[in-house]
């Protein structure tokens, strides 16, 4: 639906610059580091950090080789990338696991960065399925283990720091 109804000159040229934001989720690495250097901010930060490694670690280490989907481009070549083809299994979208567990892990604690956060793992993505590497099922599969990927590790931290408190209160 995307290459035949959506498809323009002005998005064949913002989606590839979108897509690169989330390339190894570095500005969500970047954003929690600067986030984790803020002592206001910190807690915020190591959850997005607790996050991002989940969703490396259930995303790319376990469902990707696991499951073993195709990309797009692979099955209808005639479509021309915009990018270059990505290494790799299709489901889920990494990317887009990255962007809603920085983006959720970072509405947990500010509501509105949050949701311009939101925002940006929403375009991210849109971008991955517009580049036609991905699929709709791909994306919906990220956002979906990205946004649990983020509650899994607010609850972690949490835990954590109430081990942390009991095992202190010991001493």
């Amino acid at each position: 639906f995307i290459q035949n109804n959506i498809r323009c000159g002005a998005l064949d040229t913002l989606m590839p610059v979108i897509t690169r934001l989330g390339d190894a989720g570095c500005i969500w690495i970047i954003l929690s580091l600067v986030l984790i250097c803020i002592k206001k901010t910190r807690r915020a930060g190591i959850v997005m950090a607790i996050a991002l490694l989940l969703g490396v670690i259930v995303g790319n280490l376990t469902l990707k080789p696991l499951v073993a989907r195709a990309r797009p481009f692979t099955h209808n070549p005639s479509v021309g990338l915009l990018i270059a083809a990505p290494h790799g299994y299709s489901f889920p979208s990494g990317h887009t696991l990255s962007s809603f567990a920085a983006a959720t892990s970072l509405r947990l604690f500010y509501r509105r960065w949050g949701n311009a956060a939101l925002l940006l793992a929403a375009a991210i993505g849109f971008s991955r399925m517009y580049l036609y590497v991905h699929f709709f099922t791909d994306v919906l599969a990220g956002a979906a283990l990205g946004i649990l990927m983020a509650y899994v590790a607010r609850w972690l931290f949490f835990k954590l720091l109430e081990f942390r408190s009991a095992k202190s209160n010991q001493i």
